[in-house]
């Protein structure tokens, strides 16, 4: 059932006629590249600084996106200046993945809480009008700790078999994002 929410690894759109509620808010965030590297990328670096920031880099961004959301049900902002914002992140989060960044702790949840207000933002302005906003943003919320997760535990098994794996799935990972992040933000994807 989760796969055919998953139409395509393009930009994350809703479809006329999608399922509604806590189906597409959680299909939402799983159905765009930019959505998906730069949720994964968040555990990865959440990783990679450890301690405290394990938890609090991801809680952060679903704090921010939940906010984000709530005020996109309101419109206002430019949709191309959010679309753009996302592509940043993308970008943002792939260097810290890419170079290991270990700023501090509130530098990089202050980054992270930026980006993460334009992710909620462009869920809930993307909403399917017959859904829930409230079983929507569930769905979008569930999708993101998911995706958050899943960069983590990968970066912890591949700790758990080599450290020099950690650097290198960092790095590749980070570099993905370097260049779709780069892509979506001149245009090219």
């Amino acid at each position: 059932m989760i796969i055919a929410g998953l139409p395509s690894f393009a930009l994350a759109h809703n479809v006329a006629g999608e399922a509604s509620g806590l189906a597409s808010g959680f299909a939402h965030p799983m159905s765009g590249l930019d959505h998906v590297l730069a949720m994964l990328l968040v555990g990865v670096f959440a990783y990679q600084i450890g301690g405290r920031a394990l938890w609090l880099i991801p809680m952060t961004f679903l704090v921010m996106m939940a906010i984000g959301g709530a005020l996109g049900l309101e419109g206002g902002m430019a949709q191309p200046s959010v679309e753009l914002a996302i592509a940043l992140s993308v970008v943002a989060f792939g260097i810290i993945a890419l170079l290991g960044l270990k700023a501090p702790v509130p530098v990089v949840m202050g980054t992270t809480a930026f980006f993460a207000f334009h992710h909620g933002y462009a869920h809930s302005a993307e909403m399917p009008e017959q859904s829930s906003g409230l079983e929507y943003a569930a769905g979008f919320i569930l999708a993101t700790a998911l995706l958050h997760s899943t960069g983590i535990l990968v970066s912890l098994a591949v700790d758990r078999l080599s450290e020099q794996g950690t650097r290198f799935l960092a790095r590749c990972a980070g570099t993905a994002g370097v260049i779709v992040g780069a892509g979506l933000t001149v245009g090219l994807i």
